[in-house]
C-alpha cells in the first residue's frame, strides 16, 4: 500500500483505477503505519468501497513531507560504494602525490589501493552518522546551493521510517518496527567531505552532510517490500539517466542496523533510517557534477520519485 500526506490528510493510491483516494478520517501517516496490516486492511476495504465514487478522489499534487521526522540516521552498507567514493575523493580532491601513489599502485598491481577498501570494522558493525532531520526538503522544493561548497552532490538512498519504539531490540524485533519505505536524497558537499576524511574530524558528518536531505512524498508500507535487498533505482538529471543501481549485497541487514542503532538508547516512531547510497548512484562515483538550475530526480521502483531543482550559487 502506497500512502501520501496532503494538507487534507493521508491519501492512498488506488493503482487499479489510476487515482488517489481520500480516507474517511484525515488520519496521521505514522499512526496508520503503526496500526499494521489490520489498519491497512481497513484502508484497502475503504478504497474498494468507494471505487465508483468520484468525490472520493484526492489530489496527489498537494503533497509535501510525508511526516515530521523525529531524527535521521544514515548508514553505509555497500563496499562498492565505499571503494568507488574513496577512489574519486582522492582523484579529485587529494594532493597530487597521494593521487599518483594510489593510481600507480592500482595500475601496477591491478588491485584496489588498500586505503580505498572498507576496514574490518565496516563488516563487524554497521557504520552510520546522525544527520540533520530538521533540514529535510520535500519533493518539488528547491535545493538551495550551500555557500560552503562548489561540489554539491546527490545520493540515491532507500530509507524507512519507524512506526514503533525500539530499545535494545533483537534484529528480528527491530525489523518489526519498520513502518514504511521511502526515497531519500542525502545531499553532500564533496570537497568538504574530502577534508574531513583527510583530517579525521568525526567522520563524514561535520559539514559535508548536515546541511540538507530530501525525502519523497510517497511511503510504501512495510509488507509491500518483503525483500529490501531487491530494490532498484535510478537518477535522472534534467530527464537524462545518469546512473542506475540496486540494494543487493549489503554488508548488514536492516535488523542488524536497527539493533545496533537502538543499543543502549531508545528509537521512536518518526525516526528515519537510510540504508545508504546505492553503489554507483552518486555524482562522486561518476565524477560528474550537478550545476545550478538542473533538476535532480531520484526514483526507486515500486515507491516513486523525488525531484528537486538546484538553486543558484550564493
Amino acid at each position: 500500500m502506497k500512502l501520501r500526506s496532503t494538507p487534507e490528510g493521508v491519501i492512498v493510491e488506488d493503482p487499479e483505477r489510476g487515482r488517489w483516494v481520500s480516507l474517511p478520517q484525515a488520519g496521521d501517516m505514522l499512526a496508520l503505519l503503526a496500526g499494521g496490516t489490520e489498519a491497512r486492511a481497513e484502508v484497502a476495504s475503504h478504497t474498494e468501497s468507494v471505487a465508483g465514487d468520484e468525490s472520493a478522489a484526492a489530489d496527489p499534487a498537494k503533497a509535501g513531507l510525508p511526516f515530521t521526522a523525529r531524527s535521521l540516521r544514515a548508514f553505509s552498507l555497500w563496499p562498492a560504494h565505499y571503494e568507488g567514493s574513496a577512489r574519486m575523493l582522492v582523484k579529485r580532491f587529494f594532493p597530487p602525490p597521494v593521487q599518483r601513489a594510489a593510481a600507480a599502485y592500482e595500475r601496477v598491481t591491478r588491485r584496489t589501493f588498500p586505503p580505498f577498501k572498507p576496514n574490518k570494522r565496516f563488516y563487524e558493525v554497521p557504520a552510520f552518522y546522525v544527520g540533520n532531520h530538521a533540514a529535510m526538503l520535500a519533493d518539488g522544493e528547491e535545493m538551495p546551493w550551500p555557500s560552503h561548497t562548489d561540489y554539491l552532490d546527490f545520493e540515491l538512498e532507500l530509507a524507512f521510517v519507524l512506526a514503533r519504539p525500539l530499545a535494545d531490540p533483537s534484529p528480528a524485533e527491530a525489523r518489526e518496527a519498520i513502518g514504511g519505505w521511502l526515497v531519500l536524497n542525502d545531499w553532500s558537499a564533496r570537497e568538504v567531505q574530502a577534508e574531513e576524511v583527510r583530517h579525521g574530524v568525526f567522520g563524514p558528518a561535520v559539514k559535508s552532510k548536515t546541511f540538507a536531505n530530501s525525502v519523497g512524498c510517497d511511503v510504501l508500507s512495510a509488507e509491500e517490500m518483503p525483500d529490501w535487498t531487491a530494490a532498484r533505482g535510478r537518477v535522472r538529471i534534467d530527464g537524462e539517466i545518469w546512473c542506475e543501481g540496486g540494494t543487493a549485497g549489503p554488508a548488514h541487514d536492516v535488523g542488524e542496523m536497527l539493533a545496533y542503532a537502538a543499543a543502549g538508547e531508545r528509537l521512536e516512531p518518526g525516526d528515519v533510517i537510510s540504508t545508504g547510497t546505492m553503489p554507483g548512484c552518486c555524482g562522486l562515483e561518476l565524477d560528474r557534477w550537478i550545476q545550478p538550475g538542473q533538476t535532480v530526480e531520484l526514483e526507486i521502483d515500486g515507491i516513486g520519485t523525488l525531484s528537486n531543482r538546484i538553486g543558484p550559487k550564493r
